[in-house]
């Protein structure tokens, strides 16, 4: 069967899940929408069927949670498909914050956003990607669309490092008991414990990122040392202040606050209940633990919530919702391009210089949930379109449990995130990074941007008000202001160095980029995007047609 046969080739026991087969675009509509049928500009499938069966289950055939756990290439192929549709009004798109869309702006953060009819809408560049796009009017200066590759990864690294830095939190109160009933007190934790001793003081430090220390005394915690991220010690790496802390709570948000598109997801909705919260791991693999964490309640859980006149509720089936979250976890991260000594150089000065104290150059993931990865270098040999080549690798195990198809489960090892370049930590980096509020306050702490892609996402800084690499580092003060100032002092050839190397850092459009999956045709006609390869699925379903996606 082609599965088989594209397991032979990638020369592993399990298959990858990336992208698409074709040459699809920015934004689609699917055939039974409009007509002529353009080959590879349209989605195969309606809405309806795309939903298929539903969420069901694992023995549910065209559910979401059949397809993620039996032909997940299939699953990221739809969610993919989701990400570029171009909802309609009959669908649910259009502005639906309140009746008049007036109110609170501080309180309500989608009266500000924009209104798109896509998620590609804003994050559709480079061609067919979940890349950089618009400008979201969310503070009065506005807010500037990051791209999304490599999302999924950015999703476990700070899951992974909230779990250690609350193993600490733990370790300290434990300590700071056993200390107290060593002095004599009562350590009974809570406010009613004694001051006896000294208490018990932990460096809070997660894959080596320091977020300062965290006290405990008879149990009872002191986080006023805690650095970079907010006294729940949860890492919440969307958005530039670091407000979201999962794929799912992002996707429901995004949906209803720039395309009016409202999902009441059971996943969230149990977990925020208001009389029973209930923890819930989504299909993706990401645990909602109300006793842990303030979770993002969806824009209506129950007809009753709905403030809208018209009654909507619902919009976005949660097997749509489910095949987005699980594209995004495992969509690939970007890509690096052509590297000379000069740009070697380059990484070394902004070693030296002090820029990796904050924006750290690697991270380790200890049980990744995604199901392959791609690495996507500079290589003029095989690459055909930008010189750019991707090699796809599993991350699944095969386990079979009687059904005619196997389960394809993420094998959860470890994983170094390479050319990462963040902490995940909020600093401080002066004025000229602060935000104006609508109130006239400012916001002042940001979540150091990870650098990967960044040579290909001008205008910088979290606004877009840096028109290149040289001014959004030159604006840098506060917490780095002396690695700014490194930076100014350097000679010119090695300052250029440096940037040489930034620029590196890139996106790619995925339906443009040669591969091991597709690695498309040298001596074509260069305008025709079948002959610049791809990074296929096609081949890696393991189960039989369906029909066009």
């Amino acid at each position: 069967m082609a599965f088989a046969r594209a397991l032979r080739a990638l020369g592993c026991g399990a298959a990858l899940i990336v992208a698409t087969a074709g040459a699809a675009r920015a934004q689609l509509q699917d055939e039974t929408q409009i007509h002529p049928n353009v080959p590879g500009g349209q989605i195969g499938k309606s809405l309806d069927e795309q939903i298929g069966a539903g969420r069901g289950d694992d023995f549910t055939p065209g559910s979401s949670l059949y397809l993620i756990r039996r032909d997940p290439a299939r699953a990221v192929r739809r969610g993919r498909q989701l990400f570029q549709r171009k909802f309609t009004l009959e669908q649910g798109q259009g502005p639906r914050v309140s009746a008049a869309s007036a109110g609170d702006v501080m309180a309500t953060r989608m009266l500000g956003a924009g209104l798109s009819d896509s998620c590609a809408g804003c994050h559709g560049r480079p061609r067919g990607s979940a890349g950089v796009g618009g400008v979201v009017q969310t503070r009065p200066d506005s807010r500037d669309a990051p791209h999304l590759f490599g999302l999924g990864l950015v999703e476990q690294l700070a899951d992974e490092m909230t779990t250690d830095l609350r193993e600490i939190r733990a370790q300290a109160i434990a300590g700071s008991r056993r200390e107290a009933r060593r002095r004599g007190g009562h350590g009974g934790g809570g406010s009613g414990g004694t001051s006896g001793g000294s208490g018990v003081t932990l460096p809070l430090v997660a894959k080596g990122v320091s977020f300062g220390s965290i006290s405990a005394r008879n149990g009872v915690v002191d986080t006023s040392r805690v650095r970079g991220v907010d006294a729940d010690l949860r890492v919440r790496p969307f958005f530039a202040q670091g407000g979201t802390m999962s794929i799912r709570e992002f996707i429901v948000g995004a949906m209803k606050a720039e395309m009016g598109i409202e999902a009441a997801d059971p996943d969230l909705c149990a977990a925020t209940d208001p009389v029973a919260p209930a923890s819930v791991t989504s299909p993706s693999g990401f645990a909602f633990d109300p006793t842990l964490d303030t979770i993002e309640r969806p824009p209506v859980c129950d007809v009753s919530e709905d403030g809208d006149q018209d009654g909507v509720t619902n919009e976005l089936d949660v097997a749509l919702l489910d095949h987005l979250e699980f594209y995004l976890l495992n969509y690939f991260k970007p890509g690096l391009g052509r590297q000379t000594q000069r740009t070697q150089q380059g990484l070394a000065t902004l070693r030296s210089i002090g820029c990796t104290g904050c924006h750290v150059e690697s991270l380790t993931i200890d049980a990744d949930r995604r199901v392959a990865d791609v690495e996507t270098v500079h290589d003029p040999s095989r690459g055909v379109f930008n010189r750019l080549f991707a090699t796809a690798s599993t991350r699944f195990t095969i386990v079979p449990d009687g059904a005619e198809y196997p389960k394809l489960a993420p094998a959860r090892q470890p994983f170094v995130v390479r050319n990462f370049f963040s902490d995940l930590k909020r600093h401080d980096l002066g004025p000229a990074f602060h935000e104006r509020e609508f109130d006239g306050g400012f916001v002042t702490q940001f979540v150091t941007e990870p650098l990967w892609g960044v040579g290909t996402t001008a205008p910088y800084g979290h606004d877009g008000r840096s028109v290149n690499l040289e001014e959004v580092v030159l604006r840098h003060g506060g917490e780095a202001q002396a690695s700014r100032d490194r930076f100014a002092s350097l000679r010119e050839s090695d300052r250029l160095a440096l940037l040489d190397f930034l620029n590196t850092l890139v996106l790619f459009p995925p339906d443009d980029t040669a591969s091991n999956l597709n690695p498309g045709n040298r001596s074509g006609h260069p305008q025709d995007p079948a002959n610049h390869g791809s990074i296929n699925l096609g081949a890696l379903f393991q189960i039989g047609e369906e029909g066009a996606e």
